[in-house]
């Protein structure tokens, strides 16, 4: 059972690189909870960390792109183990905490985190090796591995240039827009046809712009069809119906958004995620087959090669087995505090057994978006949604009506927890297989990364309890301060985990609108036979996508599919034209280069404008203007938009010089 030499391929799993990697997780989470809490948006940690991973490690000496990968594997828990946030504050929001309890909050996250870890192994193969899939952001983790790496003569690999190039580019804008606010985030107008709203726009995001070009033209036509239906018909005809009275049209179209149309978004993805799950059945079938013959050989796989070795499936069922049972001890305790009696024991099996399948479906629907759209654009919040949905409707069958507050109280709190487990499994699962899809790029060994995963959990787990409970105790969440004469006026919003506790309230006390669901599903259902029609034609166009089109904001989407149109006419450009044989792939590749640059600077500007306004404690700490040079602000970032998506495509569609190296 003993790993494999790694000795005509370099060290992976180092003690420094581990180090380092625990020490880099626990600085990006720290920003990470204090942004997400803040505005509700968090930043892939992956590409930072490796950046960081190869300067530091080359200054130690003896550094490899393998230790590298293993670094950037283990901190990319950082960016993924905090979307916790997205639900679990409502357990303080609703008062059945007085603050984060350690060991249930550690408990939740490591074992939460573990089975994601757990699930996304048999999964590798099935998404990760067979499925096509582009997995943007791990394609870009590769490249910037890959343009640092040093050849044995001292020399860079190649492509850093112009990576570093688009990636300064980027980081300026990203500064300046969320930075500074001299450049607008983005533009966009409300327009009234008598009482129906309209609303346009787009971001200006060149990372999002990467993720477009990386992700292609397929996904960025069903996500623009999810902004049509949202924007062009939902929104339009409720506002017609009846808008919230005193609000501006603006403020009004994002109301009917965010408490209807969503969720019908929710509804598409809760459809789009069973096919997809059912769809990908075969795949996983056989990834578990081959996994437990490999088993059987010994160990990671006596006589499998090293680049298709992950931890053995039996050790990872019998840890699932474990895990689950310390999931049931953890429902126990909280289950213990209602009284229920001797439907307590019936209520922890369905509670462990739901989050169990139903969370390995959402792992499975999560790993196939980020292999479709990237981590970073993955509906997490969505998973939770649907989650907190089910979890309210179901627990008061479990456990019949429990009156009063106290009772409501209850129900409202487990499904916020379930949910919590849920999208801690999803989040690392749709984590774990962007940085396999980078391991594979750069010919890394896949148990080795599994293990790097596991120790970024656990780093991560052990102290997110501590953090959540500081930024508490010393801001408070908008609705629940921890002490008499606090300054509302300084709390964290938590908006995320502030919507599920409504959706839980809502559902308990009968007043969700779930038309919207079902007629999310039914558009759903429509969805899933148009892409098994277009599939048999060799042509892309994933339903669940369409449910992220409508779940996400509108800036968001625009922006990811203007990427996805500038590949598309670049590559009609060069196909048209009379070039060499392998002007397209040299094309190509300095497209991926500029796209994975576009990543890494925003990325790295969002780590430092966390670290700036943790350390002033407030938002915003480096806005240099007023609410009044907004007009202004979009004006010039829409030129400097326009100007950087018109230089990118010039640079994408053209092939390089003859006689100058490829990029």
């Amino acid at each position: 059972m003993s790993p494999p030499s790694t000795a005509s391929h370099g060290a992976e799993l180092t003690l420094r690189g581990l180090l380092l990697g625990a020490v880099i997780t626990v600085v990006f989470m720290t920003a990470n909870l204090y942004m997400g809490l803040k505005t509700g948006v968090t930043f892939s940690t992956s590409i930072p960390a490796a950046m960081l991973s190869m300067g530091v490690l080359r200054l130690a000496g003896h550094s490899n792109i393998f230790e590298n990968n293993i670094v950037q594997t283990q901190a990319s828990a950082a960016g993924t183990l905090c979307n916790v946030i997205l639900v679990l504050p409502g357990l303080v929001l609703i008062g059945h905490w007085a603050d984060f309890p350690y060991w249930q909050t550690t408990g939740l996250c490591l074992i939460g985190g573990l089975l994601g870890i757990a699930y996304s192994i048999p999964l590798r193969r099935a998404l990760v090796l067979g499925s096509g899939l582009p997995f943007p952001e791990g394609t870009a983790a590769a490249e910037v591995l890959h343009a640092g790496e040093v050849s044995p003569d001292g020399t860079e690999r190649g492509g850093l240039r112009p990576l570093l190039g688009a990636a300064a580019l980027a980081g300026l804008v990203g500064l300046a827009t969320s930075g500074l606010r001299v450049l607008a985030e983005g533009v966009h107008t409300t327009l009234a046809a008598g009482p129906a709203l309209f609303r346009f726009g787009t971001g200006f995001s060149l990372a999002l712009v990467g993720v477009g070009y990386l992700v292609g033209l397929g996904a960025g036509l069903a996500l623009l069809t999810g902004v049509a239906i949202a924007w062009g018909a939902a929104v339009p005809i409720l506002t017609a119906l009846g808008t919230p009275s005193g609000q501006v049209p603006d403020a009004a179209a994002l109301a009917v958004w965010s408490s209807q149309v969503r969720l019908i978004g929710a509804g598409i993805i809760a459809v789009g995620a069973i096919w997809t799950v059912a769809s990908l059945a075969r795949s996983i079938t056989g990834s578990i087959r081959t996994a437990l013959a490999a088993a059987r050989r010994g160990g990671t796989g006596s006589g499998i090669p090293r680049q298709e070795r992950d931890l053995p499936i039996t050790w990872v069922a019998a840890a699932a087995c474990v895990l689950a049972l310390l999931l049931a001890g953890l429902f126990w305790v909280f289950a213990l505090e209602a009284g229920l009696g001797d439907r307590s024991v019936l209520l922890v099996t369905a509670a462990t057994l739901f989050a169990v399948a139903f969370g390995f479906l959402m792992a499975a629907a999560c790993g196939y978006l980020a292999g479709l759209l990237g981590s970073s654009s993955s509906p997490i919040s969505g998973i939770g949604i649907l989650t907190t949905l089910l979890t309210a409707l179901l627990i008061p069958l479990l456990i019949g009506a429990k009156a009063g507050p106290e009772g409501d109280r209850f129900v409202i709190g487990l499904a916020l927890l379930l949910a919590s487990v849920i999208v801690t499994m999803a989040s690392i699962a749709n984590d774990n297989l962007q940085d396999l899809k980078t391991g594979q790029l750069v010919d890394a060994t896949p148990w080795r990364q599994q293990v790097a995963l596991i120790a970024g959990v656990t780093v991560g787990a052990l102290v997110i309890a501590p953090l959540l409970s500081l930024l508490y105790q010393a801001y408070g969440f908008a609705g629940s301060l921890p002490r008499a004469g606090m300054d509302a006026a300084n709390a964290l919003p938590a908006p995320q985990a502030t919507l599920m506790t409504q959706i839980a309230s809502g559902i308990v006390h009968g007043e969700l609108p779930w038309t919207m669901v079902l007629i999310g599903a039914g558009l759903g259902v429509v969805f899933v036979a148009v892409e098994t029609v277009l599939r048999r034609r060799g042509l892309s166009f994933p339903a669940l996508t369409v449910g992220i089109g409508i779940y996400l904001p509108l800036e968001v989407v625009v922006t990811i599919a203007i990427g996805g149109v500038i590949g598309w006419l670049a590559q009609r450009r060069l196909g048209a034209s009379a070039r060499p044989d392998d002007a397209e792939p040299a094309a190509r590749r300095r497209g991926v280069l500029i796209a994975s640059g576009f990543l890494v600077g925003e990325s790295i500007v969002g780590v430092l404008l966390a670290a700036s306004d943790t350390l002033a404690g407030r938002g915003s700490s480096l806005v240099l203007v007023g609410s009044d040079f907004a007009p202004m602000a979009s004006g010039l970032g829409a030129v400097v938009f326009v100007g950087i998506a018109l230089g990118f495509y010039r640079l994408v569609s053209r092939a390089p010089v003859a006689d100058s190296p490829p990029p």
